[in-house]
């Protein structure tokens, strides 16, 4: 009976009270219970479809929309997912989240989105914000996080999928995440510039966030390996990434260490700012100095010349964490705990 009239009485009542539908309405109108309608208009299985069809008509003649809040009270979790991340200034985020929102919409989740800036008592406080909000899961930044960060995850028994990063090893007692090692490959990258033929490999950084950090742990690596690390070739300031700033490090480097011959950048825009400095300083890139990069953002093939990188799978992480973390609201155990998408050398023209 999709077309049966609507009580009138029954819509006044509501809009006079509270000014809104309410599911008890519904309910009365369509001859069901509260329940059955929360059931039909989830479009659960074992709801008869005619009766679906039948509360659906209803609800929309109604003008009824169901009120997040009091169903995640009622249920001890809502249809959304909090979703923390450093920047959305940053490109490699933006990726990131716009291919988990994708995912997680087409399960059935909407996502409610919190920047921590890098910071970790911000981060803390978004969380207990988010947690307020009964979240049915938590896609989550990085493995470093402070003491009480961590107690609140554990003791929320939410859901969770760390995101971009992964232990040092595989370990059982590892929270779920995706990501590739850091430290894997800021080391791959010294080792290709060393294939070059390059011996003094500065190593310039920005942000200092702990994915940085373990690439330039890499780099010590891979240059201790070769026997010619030098710790003042390590050029690190603490300010957020950027054109200028590459620019800035570059001039900093060709002025204090001359002789260096290839410098490996955290971060691309800084990377694509150190080729525009040189070309300003009429630096021959790579015949003088190579030039590298991290995670093959969007221009890095088209500077001058094309810039070496490392590129990094961002909208697969933002997917499977998204496909782990839809696994584990359903009840079930990922396949892989810890998952490695690994990345790539990609060689262009300034190494």
């Amino acid at each position: 009976m999709p077309n049966a009239p609507i009580p009138a009485k029954t819509a006044l009542k509501s809009h006079r009270s509270t000014g809104r539908i309410t599911l008890s309405d519904v309910a009365r109108a369509a001859g069901v219970s509260p329940s059955t309608v929360s059931r039909a208009l989830r479009g659960e299985r074992a709801v008869d479809p005619a009766l679906i069809e039948r509360v659906q008509a209803v609800s929309d003649k109604l003008g009824y929309v169901p009120d997040p809040a009091a169903r995640a009270l009622a249920s001890q979790r809502s249809n959304h997912v909090a979703i923390l991340i450093p920047l959305l200034s940053n490109a490699l985020f933006v990726d990131l989240l716009d291919s988990a929102q994708k995912t997680l919409r087409a399960g059935g989740y909407q996502t409610l989105m919190g920047v921590t800036h890098y910071d970790s008592s911000e981060e803390e406080q978004l969380l207990r914000e988010q947690l307020l909000h009964r979240p049915a899961g938590l896609l989550v930044t990085g493995l470093d996080h402070n003491p009480a960060t961590r107690k609140l995850m554990h003791s929320s028994q939410v859901p969770c999928v760390h995101l971009m990063d992964l232990p040092a090893a595989q370990r059982e007692d590892a929270p779920y995440c995706v990501g590739f090692r850091q430290t894997d490959a800021g080391a791959a990258m010294t080792r290709h510039l060393l294939a070059q033929g390059r011996k003094r490999i500065a190593f310039a950084a920005a942000q200092l966030d702990p994915r940085v950090m373990q690439r330039l742990f890499g780099w010590r690596s891979a240059l201790q390996e070769a026997g010619v690390y030098e710790p003042t070739l390590e050029f690190l300031n603490p300010a957020p990434s950027s054109l200028a700033l590459g620019g800035i490090l570059f001039e900093q480097i060709m002025q204090q260490r001359p002789a260096v011959d290839a410098v490996f950048f955290c971060n691309d825009d800084l990377a694509q700012g150190a080729l525009m400095a040189a070309l300003r300083l009429g630096v021959s890139v790579p015949a003088q100095v190579a030039i590298a990069g991290f995670n093959d953002l969007t221009g890095s093939d088209q500077m001058l010349p094309p810039l070496t990188t490392v590129r990094t799978p961002r909208a697969r992480i933002g997917e499977a964490a998204a496909q782990m973390l839809l696994s584990l609201m359903r009840g079930e155990t990922p396949p892989v705990p810890q998952l490695d998408l690994g990345f790539e050398i990609v060689q262009r023209q300034s190494s």
